[in-house]
C-alpha cells in the first residue's frame, strides 16, 4: 500500500505542480489555448486555483516523508476532488462534454489517493 501511494501522489503532484504552476504565473492569453475556461473566469480566481494546486502537490507529499501531520495528505486529496468537481461542472456548463475525461480521470486518481492514504496513514 505504501508504494502505491507514493506512485499515485508522485503521478497527481507532479501534474498539479506543473497545472498549477502555470496558473500562478501565466498571463490569461498564455493559459487559454490549453485552458479555454480561462476567459469566463476572472484572473485573482485563476491564481488561487493554481495556488491552490501547488499547496496541495505539497501536501500529498512533504506531510506524509516527514511523518508531521500526515492527515494533511487526505485533505489535500480531497481538495483535489473537488477541484475536479469543480472543473467537471465549468466544463458541463460550457457544453464541453468532451474534455471532461482528464478530469474524471483526475478525480478518481485522487479518490484512490484518499483511499490509499486512509490505509495507509
Amino acid at each position: 500500500m505504501t508504494l502505491a501511494y507514493w506512485i499515485v501522489a508522485a503521478l497527481l503532484a507532479v501534474f498539479y505542480l506543473y497545472a498549477g504552476g502555470k496558473k500562478v504565473v501565466q498571463s490569461r492569453e498564455q493559459l487559454q489555448p490549453m485552458m479555454g475556461w480561462v476567459d469566463r473566469v476572472p484572473m485573482p480566481l485563476v491564481r488561487t486555483i493554481g495556488v491552490l494546486e501547488v499547496l496541495g502537490a505539497v501536501g500529498l507529499v512533504l506531510p506524509p516523508l516527514t511523518g508531521i501531520a500526515p492527515w494533511l495528505a487526505v485533505a489535500a486529496a480531497v481538495g483535489f476532488v473537488l477541484i475536479q468537481v469543480g472543473g467537471i461542472a465549468v466544463h458541463l456548463s460550457r457544453g464541453e462534454t468532451r474534455q471532461i475525461g482528464l478530469n474524471l480521470g483526475l478525480l478518481v486518481t485522487a479518490a484512490v489517493a484518499i483511499w490509499l492514504a486512509t490505509v495507509w496513514v
